[in-house]
């Protein structure tokens, strides 16, 4: 996962210079004494991205107990004496056991009835501690730590999760040995669902059911928006409220978008969905039934063939659910009341008991 994200970060660098050099370019031979080339010392101070084999770290050092005096000048505030962190930020230290430095796996991340989950716990390189602090911390004055105070506030929260002693000096070089003690070092996998998964109580379904669609597809799509006809013309003509130079020339409003002619139509009739049972159909639509139930698929609601086939037969129950409403029974979403006609209800129902059929 860190590779793809410095593969991905070392892409993004390199497009950002080359797009630099090429407009710079471009500037000087399109707009004579316009934008120069920019100098090496400049494009160093973008490029501070240190990758997870510590490719990009610069020389310096900083020991555990200059990190304490410095976190706590310039990180505490918000992040507590002891990482533990306030109201309002996440814990950055606990939950991690000795035997976690030794496995490289946090145990606490299997369960369930720890109550959190501190950076930590959590994060597999110091690379990427080390970098966060450099590019955004401290957070009301990103970037002002010196390469010395970010060696050294790692370094203390290295040793604040019992990763290092409390004598260790971290630089260049022993951030190495730093690494092979990261308690989540082993932990950190892609295999895995949005969602808890199985080690966590969880299942192995996929975080969504949607299926491509590969066949009678759309080859042209015009993305564009329109006025209906009956309410084109209900401010006037808006190509007469435009000004005549721009992109934005306003349609004629005063003109059907079907023909381009006549002035004022009335307004469509409601589509209905034709079939054998037009009249239950039209019943659902016209109630807004199908926003919430599909025919043989849950949208919100349980499909309508589902409904049939556990309450077949059962016209009053039926009835009286559509008009009263109720939860629990296809789980926790309630179904509000519905206000359509007792007749209408019935007329759903009686569809539902004989089976929904189409």
């Amino acid at each position: 996962m860190y590779k793809s994200l410095d593969s991905a970060m070392n892409t993004l660098k390199f497009s950002v210079l080359l797009f630099a050099c090429v407009t710079t370019a471009q500037a000087q031979q399109n707009f004579q004494g316009i934008g120069r080339a920019a100098t090496p010392s400049e494009v160093a101070k973008w490029d501070i991205d240190v990758r997870p084999d510590f490719k990009g770290l610069p020389k310096g050092e900083g020991s555990v107990a200059q990190g304490q005096d410095v976190w706590e000048a310039k990180c505490s505030s918000c992040h507590g004496i002891f990482g533990e962190s306030n109201e309002v930020f996440n814990p950055l230290v606990g939950g991690v056991q000795a035997d976690d430095v030794k496995t490289g796996r946090v145990a606490k991340l299997n369960d369930k009835s720890f109550p959190a989950r501190t950076t930590f716990m959590k994060v597999a390189s110091v690379s990427t501690v080390w970098d966060y602090i450099n590019r955004a911390m401290p957070w009301n004055a990103p970037k002002t730590l010196s390469t010395h105070e970010v060696y050294a506030v790692t370094a203390y929260l290295l040793n604040l999760s019992g990763i290092v002693e409390d004598s260790f000096v971290l630089n260049e070089k022993t951030i190495v040995q730093a690494q092979e003690r990261m308690p989540n070092r082993n932990g950190m996998t892609t295999q895995h669902y949005m969602w808890a998964g199985p080690e966590m109580g969880g299942t192995n379904k996929p975080d969504t059911a949607n299926t491509a669609c590969m066949k009678n597809c759309v080859t042209d799509v015009k993305v564009t928006s329109m006025l209906p006809d009956f309410a084109r013309d209900a401010h006037g003509n808006l190509a007469d409220q435009n000004r005549l130079v721009g992109q934005q020339k306003g349609v004629n409003t005063l003109r059907t978008a079907a023909t381009g002619t006549g002035s004022k139509v009335a307004a469509p009739a409601k589509d209905t969905p034709k079939g054998p049972n037009d009249a239950v159909m039209g019943l659902l639509q016209a109630n807004n039934c199908l926003a919430c139930h599909g025919l043989d698929k849950k949208v919100v609601g349980p499909a309508f063939s589902d409904v049939a086939n556990k309450h077949n037969g059962k016209l009053d129950y039926l009835t009286n659910k559509i008009l009263s409403g109720g939860s629990g029974v296809w789980g926790n979403i309630p179904m509000p009341a519905q206000t359509l006609k007792p007749a209408d209800a019935k007329a759903i129902a009686e569809w539902l008991a004989g089976g929904a059929k189409p």
